[in-house]
């Protein structure tokens, strides 16, 4: 079990937009390592244009409140979730950190509602993840030239947007 806990991040925060984009910068080089192909978009995003997004994010975070990986994602009309990233510290790879923010996601921030992600088809340990954590591996595809991103889904049971 990871020695981190999930808690929601506040990229208003100056500390805590740096230590996630830096902790995102440095999941991205791994993974543009393993897919082979170093034109993904948040792995050239500037900090500003990060903070920009319109996104809801929850950090993985060690007792000392290092950020060990993040989670982030938007809301669709449907009542469908949509992650746009997750990524890890790679000194903190193999540790945990993804599915203890994943399960968090499912179960407490989100609990029934349809999850869509997408990653990088040679990314095989988010392939693996998403698998064991019940998403259902649906089409590749590819955005650009050299790069195939495979996408996957995960049911849930509600069909439309949560009321507030």
């Amino acid at each position: 079990m990871p020695s981190a806990s999930v808690r929601p991040l506040d990229l208003n925060d100056d500390r805590t937009a740096a230590a996630v984009h830096a902790v995102g910068r440095a999941a991205y080089a791994v993974e543009a390592e393993l897919i082979g192909f170093d034109g993904i978009p948040a792995l050239r995003e500037s900090l500003a244009e990060m903070r920009e997004r319109p996104l809801h994010w929850l950090g993985a975070v060690d007792g000392s409140g290092a950020i060990a990986g993040f989670l982030a994602w938007e809301e669709e009309p449907d009542g469908s979730v949509c992650v746009d990233r997750l990524c890890v510290d790679p000194s903190w790879f193999r540790r945990g950190i993804a599915s203890l923010l994943l399960r968090h996601l499912l179960t407490e921030a989100l609990p029934g509602r349809r999850i869509i992600v997408t990653t990088g088809a040679a990314n095989t340990p988010a392939v693996a993840l998403y698998a064991r954590l019940g998403f259902v591996r649906g089409a590749t595809f590819s955005p650009a030239p050299g790069l195939l991103m495979a996408s996957f889904t995960r049911p849930g049971e509600i069909c439309g947007p949560a009321e507030n």
